[in-house]
């Protein structure tokens, strides 16, 4: 602290004090001019803590709030005392604000206290302030109520500030940022320091449930698990809730999922859950449990007769539209098998094939192996060579199972190649001979299997006498042309019908138009 008076030409020497409360004298400090010596006062709380120059500037070490006085510089002549005063001011920066006493969670429409914003070591005492997302908190009756306490350390002087507030939340402070700050005076003037954010836990009741199912597949079949999750958008969520299964009209407690396991068709319908204590709050979805029933009749192993009628049906009974494929022998048919006479060539295993679009897994197939029965038919054929030397008889046989075929000839001749077969197709085979009769003969052909022995003759004459050639059957391909042929005519002749019918009313129409 300088002194604020010009140094006299007869100065004596100059002294320092301090005035107390009471207006009375302290004196702490003396400096003799002629003798340049400096004496400190017996005052106990500046001892160690003086210092005084030669143009009588005093300096005060460790400031303390106590050193907050009046301070006056005294320059004595032997005819005048001077007098210059000091006010000092002590000022003490406040700590950091810090937020504790923090509430664990805030719950909405509920006043509960926040928390306490304390800062420590001020003087003089500062103010502080709430802030919800920057802006400044006023008090407001029933919602916002904030309680300041100042508390002075008798040994420092210093102030300790708190500030406790106590809020009404609402949903809208989730993750809404809160801060406190201390207001405070220095040498330079007012400065705020503030906190740290403070994000609470804001708690709310569930205003909504939800309902979900947990499939590893988009669509549920027979048979499968599923698992239903109940969700409320409160916080904390609830932990528990009732569920409700098609039919059931009392709620299952449980956990905020519900399995069930092997579900079965009638397991279809309205699924819901709800809360434990709020009934009417409840959440529903529908599941569809998919199934797929395949009924073949007849099916497995079936014998039938040729000629025999034989009706199929493959009947499907499923939770949506599905697809049927009929395969005979692993080649895919084109329609459903329909039997009003049976042939050798429908034998075979027939397989109905059924699946459900969209549900994985779920498919069905049921077969049926078709047998045709037959007693061994024969007719019997024969041709002479273009060079009249030798003629073939052939015995064409049909039946299943596949009859065996035996030769008799009664006469005299050569027989070659006696036993040449050809393949056994869809019940039919061919066996033949060459001979060159010296003589009239009569060939025997003799088919057998486990229904019936069938026997069948044919004459034939020497191979001098010329005779009339009996055409060989028909094969299956060659007949299977034959009916396209006919077809084909009929198609024709049918379409030249059409057109005449039509060109006469046409004609007609114009006749009568025209009169």
């Amino acid at each position: 602290m300088p002194c604020q008076l010009d140094v006299p030409q007869n100065l004596m020497f100059g002294k320092w004090k301090y005035e107390k409360p009471n207006g009375s004298p302290v004196f702490i400090a003396f400096r003799s001019s002629t003798k340049k010596s400096v004496q400190y006062d017996d005052v106990p709380e500046y001892k160690d803590r003086l210092s005084l120059s030669e143009n009588y500037t005093l300096s005060i070490s460790n400031a303390r709030i106590s050193d907050q006085k009046r301070f006056v510089c005294m320059l004595v002549t032997e005819d005048n005392v001077f007098e210059a005063p000091t006010v000092v001011k002590v000022f003490k920066q406040p700590s950091k604000p810090e937020i504790v006493s923090k509430a664990p969670f805030l719950e909405t429409e509920q006043l509960k206290k926040l928390g306490d914003c304390i800062s420590k070591d001020s003087y003089p005492v500062g103010n502080i302030t709430w802030y919800r997302n920057g802006k400044v908190m006023q008090p407001v009756e029933g919602e916002v109520i904030i309680i300041f306490r100042k508390q002075m350390d008798p040994v420092t002087q210093l102030y300790t500030m708190t500030s406790s507030l106590e809020y009404k939340t609402t949903k809208a402070d989730i993750q809404m940022p809160f801060t406190c700050s201390v207001t405070y005076y220095g040498p330079s003037g007012q400065k705020t320091v503030h906190s740290e954010q403070a994000v609470f836990d804001i708690y709310y009741p569930t205003e909504q449930v939800t309902i979900q199912v947990l499939s590893p597949k988009n669509a549920i079949k027979e048979g499968d698990n599923i698992t239903l999750k109940c969700l409320g958008n409160g916080n904390p969520p609830p932990e528990e809730f009732l569920f409700y299964l098609p039919g059931q009209p009392e709620g299952i407690r449980s956990s905020n999922t519900y399995t069930l396991t092997d579900l079965r068709r009638n397991a279809t319908g309205d699924y819901k859950c709800s809360l434990i204590d709020k009934k009417s709050m409840i959440a529903s979805t529908a599941i569809t449990v998919h199934y797929l029933d395949l009924s073949l009749n007849p099916s497995g192993e079936v014998t039938k007769q040729i000629g025999d009628a034989l009706p199929v049906s493959c009947t499907i009974s499923a939770s949506r539209n599905a697809t049927v494929v009929w395969k005979k022998d692993n080649i895919k048919l084109q329609s459903s098998p329909s039997f009003s006479s049976l042939h050798y060539q429908d034998a075979g295993n027939y397989v109905c094939e059924t699946v459900l679009q969209e549900v994985e897994g779920l498919n069905k197939r049921e077969s049926l192996t078709l047998i045709v029965e037959g007693k061994p038919q024969i007719k019997m054929t024969k041709k002479t060579d273009p060079s009249g030397l030798s003629k073939t008889i052939i015995c064409h046989v049909e039946g299943f199972p596949k009859p065996a075929i035996q030769w008799t000839i009664t006469g005299s001749g050569s027989v070659i190649n006696r036993t040449e077969e050809s393949p056994y197709i869809n019940g039919r085979y061919y066996s033949k001979i060459i001979i060159s009769p010296e003589e009239n003969v009569t060939l025997t052909c003799t088919a057998e299997n486990q229904l019936e022995r069938t026997v069948n003759s044919l004459n034939v004459s020497a191979i001098s006498i010329p005779e009339h050639d009996e055409a060989d059957e028909i094969s299956d391909e060659n007949r299977e042309k034959v009916n396209d042929q006919a077809k084909l005519i009929v198609g024709i002749v049918v379409g030249l019908l059409l057109a005449a019918l039509v060109a006469g009313i046409v004609y007609w129409l114009y006749m009568k138009k025209s009169k």
